[in-house]
């Protein structure tokens, strides 16, 4: 998928086939910032692309704040919703995730911008009507 694009998915099983086409295009090393309001689909377009991977039941980790993923990669998927302030990343080891071997999804990314990687895909999704979705894809890259 070439990037930036906005794309609209019609239904969730268009969603599910551009979540699809944006997993043949990770690689290891990526992380990918996932942001739009509550409903938006943000935790359903993981568990999508995950599915690419061979990964299944996967769950939100809102109360977790991480879960962790095998499959044909490794998988890091946060949820910052709950995240009161950036020391609760730190003690966590957040910075300790982010590696070259595992692909690194975080839900929520806004809310700790000053965490985040200046390496990073944003993925926005714009709740457009009950099914319809937006989803715009930004490849962020400066020092």
């Amino acid at each position: 998928m070439q990037l930036p694009v906005t794309k609209k998915a019609n239904s969730p099983e268009e969603t599910f086939k551009l979540a699809s086409e944006f997993a043949a295009s990770l690689k290891a090393g990526d992380v990918i910032a996932l942001n739009g309001e509550l409903g938006a689909g943000k935790t359903f377009f993981v568990k999508s692309v995950l599915q690419y991977f061979e990964i299944g039941n996967v769950n939100s980790p809102t109360f977790a704040i991480v879960n962790q993923f095998e499959g044909k990669v490794k998988v890091n998927h946060f949820d910052f919703y709950r995240v009161n302030a950036i020391n609760e990343l730190h003690d966590i080891g957040f910075e300790d995730y982010l590696d070259d071997e595992s692909i690194t999804f975080i839900e929520w990314a806004n809310l700790a911008r000053e965490i985040l990687p200046h390496k990073r895909i944003e993925v926005d999704i714009k709740i457009i009507d009950e099914f319809v979705r937006e989803f715009t894809f930004i490849e962020l890259n400066y020092n």
